[in-house]
């Protein structure tokens, strides 16, 4: 029995598996995560990735995307998820949460969290969600500090370090292409395009940034228009990330039960629309734990109500 407190493979596995992965020429898809359970479903759904945003641990946490987490928080968030599967993990970390120095400090929370990669950005501190107006970028040679600490505090070589500019939308496209080409020169391995608008622009980026893995963010109502995973690997496009993608899911029909239920009185209108008890259980694995140990797990999924 194995792989039933943590992953089955091991943290530089799924590094090797993430790198891997960014050069095979099919694009990588990471739905991100709110909990270790929707890791555990992105990863049985067939998946390449997991990603862990930072704006839905704020959201999770009833806070909102302005820099108010911790990089504890953040890490132990990243660490529960990255436990409870076995594709690799990709952390939000914001602008490092602080200055270089404490970018090379996330970097190696991060690696003993057991998490494939991170991406650090090029807003100020604190930053704002990349898809709001009022965004500031720091300067460039601020921003390679940040990288260099990050990349000079990597244990292990395997470790991907992104690096996301945000300056499309506050100085324009062509100084945000010669902000990656510079991050990747400071040793990134993947840049994260952030908020770029229409098809156009990723093939402008993709044309003048040829030889560096991208990453491109399909949130919803931003000011990215949405495109298919096909198309982003057309234009030559190694990942994807769909950062709030779940959340929203979940709690779009967590308001729209409780409003049910508030004035109905009764949830018997969406057992239809629940995960089945049975089918949470297959995803924690009850059997495989009544097995590990019967004396202790002495119930099953068919006599335990709760």
């Amino acid at each position: 029995m194995s792989g039933l407190f943590s992953s089955n493979r091991t943290p530089n596995e799924r590094r090797k598996a993430l790198r891997a992965g960014l050069s095979s020429g099919t694009i990588q898809k990471l739905p991100g995560a709110f909990s270790p359970l929707v890791a555990r479903t992105i990863q049985e759904a067939g998946f390449e990735g997991v990603y862990v945003s930072g704006a839905v641990v704020a959201a999770d946490l009833a806070l909102p995307d302005i820099g108010l987490t911790t990089l504890t928080e953040v890490a132990a968030r990243a660490r529960q998820i990255a436990r409870s599967t076995d594709l690799p993990v990709l952390v939000d970390a914001d602008t490092g949460f602080g200055e270089p120095m404490s970018a090379a400090r996330t970097v190696s929370e991060l690696e003993d969290a057991g998490i494939a990669g991170c991406h650090l950005e090029d807003q100020v501190n604190p930053k704002r969600c990349g898809h709001l107006d009022g965004k500031e970028v720091v300067p460039t040679e601020l921003m390679l500090r940040r990288i260099t600490a990050a990349v000079n505090e990597r244990r292990d070589d395997d470790f991907v370090i992104c690096a996301r500019t945000d300056a499309a939308g506050v100085e324009g496209i062509d100084a945000a292409i010669e902000r990656a080409k510079a991050y990747a020169e400071a040793g990134a391995d993947l840049i994260f395009t952030e908020a770029l608008h229409q098809p156009e622009h990723f093939e402008k980026f993709r044309a003048a940034v040829p030889d560096v893995p991208l990453l491109a963010n399909m949130t919803e109502f931003g000011k990215t228009e949405l495109l298919s995973a096909r198309t982003l690997q057309d234009i030559g496009y190694n990942a994807v990330i769909y950062p709030v993608t779940t959340l929203r899911i979940a709690m779009g029909q967590v308001e729209a039960a409780l409003g049910e239920i508030a004035e109905t009185g009764t949830q018997t209108g969406w057992l239809d629309r629940m995960q089945h008890r049975s089918r949470l259980y297959e995803l924690l694995r009850y059997a495989d734990y009544n097995t590990f140990d019967q004396q202790v797990f002495t119930y099953s999924a068919e006599n335990y109500e709760n």
